[in-house]
């Protein structure tokens, strides 16, 4: 069934490029011609007198598509057997039928046209099973992703999501010529060289339609002679096919997989590494890896494949087509049951709005009702104030009628008694109404009272504010005052500071003219220790002249001072000494006095 579903989307497409007016028909004649391309593509014997014979009835026009579907499905579908047939031969053909009509390319193409078909066969592939035949936005991203993987690159998703903004995708899915339109623009491919590309396409259509789960060089030992030989495997669902090198031309084997066998890594030995064996019920193959990463690639692509013949599935790719499938339609599913929950909500929201304006209509008729009880009220009191002035006014009259009921008293005696009672009844009302009288004078009389308190009250706070504003002003004649107290004391201490600078000017003066006597004074005891050692030296010579001379001894003459003594002199500098530092003495008494003056002075002003 999948198989047929397959060979219906590329003859679908084959059968429309023959649809050159776009009505839905094509002519007999076109239809012989691709039905007996698909009986030699298929392998089976085609018998050009069926289709006269199934559309005799049709002579006078075309066939349209499910005119034809009986016929195709009777004598080609039923008779096709898988396995007999190459289905990329069949893919070609419808290829070749729909791409000379739908395909365009230009100088500014960037796919090869194998590149193009086989994009067009993984559309087919991945495409949903309706007609006009689309792909959704979440395959095509599938699909980029793989072949950006395949490339080493990461994709462009804003390009990606440029083209899966538009309307026409958004409302109907991906058409296979709006795909490749997409792929020959280049944006998704930008920078990358066109062999990249080629590879790349190649790859994942190696992958997803010819259902290859990996391929690579792997070292086989030999069955026979044990020895070791590289050999390109190709690993698939059903089989694990070996060749020569990597163009498949030479085949040198096969390996049956299902679910008895098994795949297991093995010790390195005979110099080999990251081997390992897949074991089936007769034969064991020992296999090594170029590294580790390869090794446990390919155990687990081998493994994957088991998984599948045990799980009866031919295809790796079909079976995630139709897990990713399923997880849309549960999207969907999720996606309508919010849809539903959102409408369901909205209802509620919308009751719950009309009980609102429900409960607004009861609040306004609440109001009315309202409203009509205050008028009643309102008229209520109006009747009351009626009735009011009616009983004034007949107190009025009964005081009249007591006028005169005194005067005919004695004839209407029974008559008065009533007229009493009344009257009682009157006076009682009338002294309830001058309680009330005296009840409102006596409150007039307090509001009186409070009004005269509040006035006392009044002109006493008028009273403190005058004697406020007294104490203000004698504060500020008192502030006044001392900041003219402060003028002066500022004024005299300037006076004191220019006598102080003047004492010390005196006493530096002083100091100056001491300093002068002090070097006269050293100047004259210099002197007088030189005339000190003069006249000691004249002493130590008059001594020698002072000695008697011996006979036969000559006396030299000279002049004897043994007698004479050079009177002590009087220190020159001790009177200038003395009276210098008594003019010390007073004028340092004046600094202090001076200073002590200007402290105290100081003092006051701070504490004014």
């Amino acid at each position: 069934m999948e198989l047929r579903s397959e060979l219906l989307k590329s003859i679908w497409y084959a059968f429309t490029a023959l649809d050159l007016e776009k009505s839905g028909k094509v002519s007999k004649s076109q239809l012989k011609v691709l039905s007996h391309n698909l009986c030699t593509v298929l392998n089976i014997p085609h018998n050009p007198v069926a289709l006269d014979e199934d559309f005799r009835d049709d002579d006078d026009g075309p066939v349209s598509n499910q005119g034809y579907m009986p016929y195709l499905n009777k004598f080609i579908l039923d008779k096709v057997v898988e396995g007999s047939f190459l289905k990329e031969n069949v893919d070609n053909l419808c290829w070749t039928l729909t791409a000379k009509k739908n395909y365009r390319t230009d100088s500014r193409s960037v796919l090869p046209r194998d590149d193009a078909f086989r994009l067009w066969c993984l559309f087919n592939f991945l495409s949903e099973d309706k007609y006009p035949l689309v792909m959704v936005p979440d395959e095509v991203e599938y699909l980029l992703k793989k072949i950006c993987m395949a490339m080493n690159v990461e994709l462009n998703c804003v390009e990606l999501e440029d083209f899966l903004s538009q309307d026409s995708v958004q409302q109907k899915g991906f058409t296979v010529w709006a795909f490749l339109d997409m792929m020959n623009s280049g944006k998704l491919t930008r920078g990358i060289d066109r062999e990249t590309v080629t590879m790349a396409v190649e790859q994942v259509y190696r992958e997803i339609v010819g259902d290859v789960l990996k391929e690579g060089y792997l070292w086989k030992k030999s069955q026979l002679r044990r020895n070791w030989k590289e050999r390109w495997f190709t690993l698939k669902p059903n089989s694990l096919s070996y060749f020569t090198n990597e163009d498949q031309k030479d085949h040198k084997g096969s390996i049956a997989l299902d679910m008895n066998c098994c795949v297991e890594v093995l010790p390195d030995k005979d110099g080999k590494r990251c081997m390992l064996c897949l074991k089936t019920l007769s034969k064991t193959y020992e296999m090594s890896a170029s590294d580790t990463k390869q090794r446990q690639e390919w155990s687990s692509a081998i493994q994957t494949a088991i998984r599948l013949q045990t799980e009866g599935k031919t295809s790796l790719h079909k079976d995630l087509k139709m897990k990713r499938r399923e997880q849309r339609e549960q999207r969907e599913r999720r996606r309508q049951a919010k849809e539903q929950e959102l409408q369901r909500l909205q209802a509620l929201q919308e009751e719950k709005a009309r009980k609102l304006a429900e409960l607004e209509l009861l609040k306004e008729a609440q109001r009315q009702a309202q409203a009509l009880l205050e008028q009643d009220e309102l008229r209520r009191r109006q009747q009351h104030e009626q009735l009011r002035r009616t009983l004034e006014v007949q107190l009025q009259e009964a005081e009249e009628a007591r006028a005169s009921m005194q005067a005919e008293m004695a004839l209407k005696e029974a008559e008065a008694e009533k007229q009493r009672k009344r009257i009682r009844e009157l006076e009682d009302m009338q002294q309830q109404l001058e309680e009330a009288l005296h009840q409102e004078i006596k409150a007039r009389q307090d509001e009186e009272a409070f009004r005269y308190t509040q006035a006392r009250l009044l002109a006493e706070e008028e009273e403190k504010m005058k004697a406020l504003m007294a104490l203000q002003e004698e504060q500020e004649e008192y502030i006044l005052k001392t900041q003219r107290e402060k003028q002066e004391l500022k004024q005299e201490m300037e006076s004191k500071s220019r006598a102080l600078e003047e004492a010390q000017r005196q006493v530096e003066e002083v100091r100056a003219n001491r300093h002068r006597v002090d070097q006269d004074v050293m100047a004259a005891q210099k002197k007088l220790r030189q005339a000190s050692t003069n006249v000691k030296h004249w002493n130590v010579q008059m001594n020698r002249l002072m000695q008697p001379v011996g006979p036969g001894e000559k006396r030299t003459s000279g002049i004897s001072f043994s007698s004479f003594r050079i009177p002590a002199q009087k220190d020159p500098g001790l009177h200038l000494r003395q009276r210098s530092g008594d003019r010390d003495e007073e004028s340092k008494e004046n600094v202090d006095r001076g200073a002590a003056e200007v402290s105290s002075r100081k003092k006051k002003c701070m504490t004014h």
